[in-house]
């Protein structure tokens, strides 16, 4: 069994609304992430900030979401401690030994890539899982697949010490590194890592949409008369 963890509970302060919430293309950013990952995963768990704001994100997602998908709910234990806070209960809730750990605003989130992530993690059972590392040396630790008992266990130790850095477990697991070029045959652009921080990214990711649409490399989840748009209210 595969597992997709989504982290749906961070503060969005540049975007000045909530992220996960935000309409993109009609549809709030968690469910496009959601539909994308129930392609390549056996369950999906989506990890709020508190019991509360899970109920909230579970409506949003029984309101935009198939019957089909259905995804488990998990929310921080420890406020504060933000991607290890998340992951440690995102993977509390995870049955797979091996889980895909991400962010809600992941426009063009490659199922390509993260199977093959899948596949790279897999490949050595032991290992505490896999990394896409960029040119410049950058980790990227919320488009990873880690081995679920290993870094749960990791995110637990990095909270019971004060450690909020994400690279803190990320060092204690053995994690396999996969530079981001052996991953460009299946995302061409590596748009795959790209998601939306501040206006300008959402912006530029509503171009970028439209133009990868009409050179038909990206096959959209959306009805071929549909407009693209957003919004920055939530529901």
């Amino acid at each position: 069994m595969r597992t997709a963890v989504i982290l749906a509970g961070g503060g969005s302060r540049r975007l000045g609304a909530e992220k996960s919430l935000l309409l993109f293309d009609g549809k709030p950013l968690l469910c496009w992430t959601v539909e994308r990952l129930s392609s390549v995963a056996d369950e999906i768990v989506v990890v709020a900030r508190n019991e509360e704001h899970s109920r909230k994100l579970e409506k949003v997602l029984s309101q935009f979401l198939p019957g089909s998908i259905k995804p488990a709910m998990a929310w921080d234990s420890l406020p504060g401690y933000g991607p290890v806070a998340g992951i440690a209960a995102g993977l509390g809730r995870a049955r797979g030994k091996f889980a895909f750990a991400t962010a809600c605003d992941l426009p063009f989130l490659s199922p390509r890539v993260v199977e093959r992530l899948f596949i790279e993690a897999e490949e050595d059972p032991d290992c505490g899982g896999a990394v896409p590392v960029q040119a410049n040396g950058y980790f990227e630790p919320l488009h990873c697949v880690y081995h679920r008992e290993k870094m749960r266990q990791a995110c637990e130790k990095a909270m019971a010490a004060g450690e909020r850095r994400i690279f803190a477990p990320l060092q204690e697991i053995g994690i396999r590194h996969v530079a981001v070029e052996l991953l460009r045959p299946l995302d061409a652009d590596l748009l795959t890592f790209f998601n939306l921080n501040t206006r300008e990214d959402l912006e530029r990711a509503v171009a970028l949409w439209a133009e990868r649409k009409e050179k038909k490399k990206l096959r959209a989840p959306v009805k071929e008369s549909q407009v693209y748009r957003y919004s920055f209210s939530t529901r």
